[in-house]
């Protein structure tokens, strides 16, 4: 988790700590048995499930606050939802918990842009090496939505070694397989009605406010309340205040549909003027400091006036021990915002623009993309992307990157590098052809004398991940025609040398990835790193030296297990050029399952065909009936690329090989001139990769189509092959294209 200020750093510490406890902190031992026989009967899971207001976040910070074990705390909000984040985040906690290799999960996370499998098997390993007991609790996990991250926790639960509880506290039961954990036994459960408060209770968490009620009437109020915490907490706020005590307990409503109405009436009628306009004011925020309230409002005092409301009411919920930052209870601050959209709905903007010029001169820019978009401000919003969104993509969180964006509308589709982030979000999304879209809407709104050089790198991948070698290989050409290699991100250097590795041009591709291998480690790039060797041992592979080929998926797969990256789709051509060099069967079969698992999950047809040719030829060599499936497959996802590059020769010559089918060329790499091409046939060759129909080429020459098949035909027969595709691949070996 980058933070860019000393500021930065203090608010993101808020959530990964307890909250401080209330002044009137009830010690629940009843509760805190359940939760203590969960740990010490190693439950993999304590779920505490319980409406809005029960006292949930008090009741687990107090009993974590007497525990012995390492605790690592992470308070929950809706943008965790982003899998890089919420990783990110628990990552972070856990490494604050106790000492451990949290930069290389970390690395993990960011590489895989938050992928589950990835980061949970990296982070499971790394927590199976440490002996000492661990609590990790997630608060409000209730806001986590995305499936993905869901999938993640499931995991890690079932994965976690014995000395690793996982605390979750939620207001509805997360979407995991519960009743699998209950039949095991391995969940200690606390529920709403558990969380009610009994009398006595009752009695300690309001303290003086009591006083004038007996038995009966604080029975009463229980009852009113059903023993809800957050209903108590707010009749205490008006109780000592209240005539007839004994009156005010017959009339109170403690349940939460009709605590607005209690707010209006007594809440709010009990507060000054200017306690309640503050209020108000700082109900647009998530979290608040003294400088940020004197921000927000225009006045002074906000950090004394945050002490000595903290100090009289429990639902302002100190976040730090040096009582500098703090947040509204989650009703509290519900219940603020819907009164300040009712009483002065014309000021929200203004405030929501205070509070982002101050995030802003913090160096919080996400915070101030969200106060922007919150006061309608989306072209604001736009400006402070062109600096926080490449820090978003860098970091893995796409979706979150994808979020604002979406906010900013048609205001997206006018500014440059909006189009480029969206760009690379879909690329990432595996939408490749609305990546392309807004490729071509940058081109469209870039102004005159505008550098393309950062959309480079997108349009090389986008047109690998469609399979169209061709086009990548053009791009990559004008690349190394330029010095933008040496003075741009080693991404660039990565997608160029992989547009010569699939294109079958060895010399220009090792060169490029080298280079990029150095950059990628010098500028902290896990992902572009490992991709670099892989596409290094696709090189060595197609060049016909299994020996070259073995040593370099080697060390891929290595560097990628060092980095936490070895579920990685990324890296399954590596696992697949391993098992098809390598000497050891039983470490042959697995290294190619392991490619098809990983090449299954996310990987572009380019790749996924690839692996399946690799895989199916080392299955067949070892006498496996599954591998001529393989091919079979491989061959319908190929046809799929406009030029697959030397991932269709290597099919095809696989199938040729194996009986298969009717292919053209032999089984060596070396491509052969059985004879000269003439000048027309030359002509049609060169347009033979562009996605250009025969009849648009007889067009193009201004010939029949007849004379353009005739020559197709008379092509093919002499670089000995037996379709375009082939031929283009062909020609590029023979250094015609």
């Amino acid at each position: 988790m980058k933070v860019t200020s000393t500021w930065g750093m203090s608010l993101a510490a808020t959530k990964l700590r307890p909250p401080l406890p209330p002044g009137q902190l009830v010690r629940r031992s009843r509760l805190d048995d359940i939760l203590d026989a969960g740990v010490e009967g190693q439950a993999r899971l304590v779920l505490v499930s319980a409406p809005a207001g029960s006292g949930k976040s008090t009741l687990l910070a107090s009993w974590l606050a007497g525990r012995p074990e390492a605790v690592a705390w992470l308070q929950a909000e809706e943008s965790d939802s982003d899998p890089a984040r919420f990783w990110s985040y628990l990552v972070e906690a856990i490494g604050q918990a106790r000492p451990f290799a949290a930069g290389d999960v970390k690395s993990a996370v960011v590489g895989s842009n938050g992928d589950d499998l990835v980061v949970v098997s990296a982070l499971v390993n790394e927590l199976a090496d440490a002996a000492e007991p661990l609590v990790v609790a997630i608060d409000d996990y209730h806001l986590i939505d995305n499936g993905s991250v869901q999938r993640g926790m499931e995991r890690l639960i079932d994965l976690c070694p014995r000395q690793v509880t996982i605390v979750l506290s939620t207001r509805i039961d997360p979407p995991f397989r519960l009743g699998r954990l209950r039949v095991r036994g391995q969940i200690a459960e606390i529920r709403g009605a558990d969380l009610r408060f009994d009398a006595d209770e009752a009695s300690g968490l309001l303290g003086s406010a009591v006083r004038s009620l007996d038995r009966a009437r604080l029975d009463q109020l229980c009852g009113r309340t059903e023993g809800w915490a957050a209903g108590l907490v707010l009749a205490g706020l008006s109780l000592e205040r209240a005539a007839d005590p004994g009156e005010f307990v017959e009339a109170f409503r403690g349940d939460d549909q009709l605590v607005v109405e209690y707010l209006r009436d007594e809440f709010f009628a009990a507060v000054d003027a200017d306690d309640r306009r503050r209020l108000l004011e700082t109900s647009i925020l998530e979290q608040l400091s003294g400088a940020l309230v004197d921000s927000v409002t225009g006045a002074t005092g906000g950090a004394k006036w945050l002490l000595d409301t903290a100090g009289t009411n429990q639902l302002l919920i100190g976040l730090d021990r040096t009582r500098t930052w703090f947040r509204y209870h989650h009703l509290l601050r519900d219940l603020l915002r819907l009164e300040a959209h009712q009483t002065f709905p014309e000021r929200i903007p203004g405030l929501h623009a205070r509070a982002a010029e101050w995030y802003e001169s913090q160096g919080d820019h996400g915070q101030a993309i969200v106060h922007r978009l919150a006061g309608g401000e989306a072209r604001q919003a736009a400006r402070l992307l062109l600096v926080h969104g490449p820090r978003l993509l860098a970091g893995g969180q796409t979706e979150t990157l994808r979020g604002f964006l979406d906010q900013l509308g048609d205001v997206a589709k006018t500014v440059t590098w909006c189009a480029l982030l969206y760009g690379w979000c879909e690329y990432v999304g595996g939408r490749y052809s609305r990546a392309q879209e807004w490729l071509d809407t940058l081109v469209e709104v870039a102004p005159e004398g505008f550098d393309h050089t950062p959309a480079i790198s997108l349009r090389m991948n986008i047109s690998l991940a469609r399979g169209d070698v061709t086009t990548a290989l053009g791009t990559a050409r004008q690349v190394t025609a330029t010095e933008h290699l040496m003075s741009h991100s080693c991404d660039l250097a990565t997608a160029t040398g992989a547009a010569y590795a699939w294109a079958g041009q060895a010399g220009e591709a090792r060169q490029a990835l080298r280079f990029a291998a150095e950059k990628a480690a010098a500028e902290r790039f896990p992902t572009a790193h490992v991709l670099s060797l892989v596409y290094q041992a696709i090189v060595e592979f197609d060049d016909g030296s299994p020996a070259s080929a073995q040593t370099a998926a080697s060390t891929a797969v290595d560097t990628a297990q060092n980095f936490g990256l070895a579920a990685y789709h990324g890296v399954a051509p590596a696992y697949a050029i391993r098992a098809r060099t390598g000497g050891d069967p039983v470490r042959a079969h697995a290294d190619a399952s392991q490619a098809l698992s990983l090449a299954r999950r996310a990987s572009t047809d380019l790749a996924l065909g690839f692996v399946l040719t690799a895989c199916g030829d080392t299955l067949i060599g070892l006498g496996d009936t599954a591998g001529a499936p393989l091919l079979a497959e491989a061959r319908s996802v190929l046809a799929r690329c406009p030029d697959p590059g030397v991932a269709g020769r290597y099919l095809a010559r696989t199938e040729s090989r194996h009986g298969l089918a009717e292919a053209g060329g032999g089984s060596g790499r070396a491509a052969v001139l059985i004879e000269q091409l003439t000048d027309r046939e030359l002509a049609v060759l060169r347009y033979l990769p562009a996605s250009m129909s025969q009849r648009d080429i007889a067009s193009e020459l201004y010939v029949s189509l007849n004379t353009v098949k005739t020559h197709c035909r008379s092509i093919y027969r002499k670089l000995g092959v037996g379709d375009r595709k082939a031929a283009i691949q062909a020609a590029r070996d023979l250094h015609l294209l």
